[in-house]
């Protein structure tokens, strides 16, 4: 089934969990990844913009932290007063998933405005699952 209201995508990284999620909760580490919000910087405490390779146009960003539970929740917004829960990463321990200690599994989640058009809508998702191999890629060659 094709979820309306969600996209979700994961990847396996041959990392364990915990360098995994420093990754996907640092919000200048994110820059590195994030296309929407790439080349982060940080403008007070706790609040990061970068720039959209896709419009050139700036992207705020604000992390939830759930250290417990290697989750992060992140606002999104093209300014502070615009920011609104858009998205969110999970980092699963491979132990978990019988795949074995040094191995894990991130996922972003993202769920759907009702103002996405389809187009932007699939823009989303599509940029997700190609952002799963570039966490992979920073994460397995470090």
């Amino acid at each position: 089934m094709l979820d309306p209201h969600c996209h979700s995508s994961s990847i396996k990284v041959e990392r364990p969990a915990a360098l995994a999620f420093e990754l996907m909760s640092d919000g200048l580490k994110q820059g590195s990844w994030a296309w929407g919000s790439f080349d982060r910087r940080e403008v007070e405490p706790g609040l990061f913009c970068g720039t959209s390779i896709f419009s050139g146009k700036e992207t705020y960003v604000r992390l939830d932290v759930d250290r417990d539970r290697l989750q992060v929740d992140y606002e999104v917004g093209g300014s502070k007063e615009a920011m609104q829960f858009r998205n969110m990463s999970r980092v699963i321990p491979g132990d978990l998933l019988k795949m074995g200690q040094n191995t894990c599994v991130v996922t972003l989640l993202t769920w759907r405005l009702q103002t996405q058009t389809d187009a932007e809508w699939i823009q989303f998702g599509t940029i997700h699952e190609a952002e799963m191999f570039l966490i992979k890629g920073l994460l397995e060659r470090e």
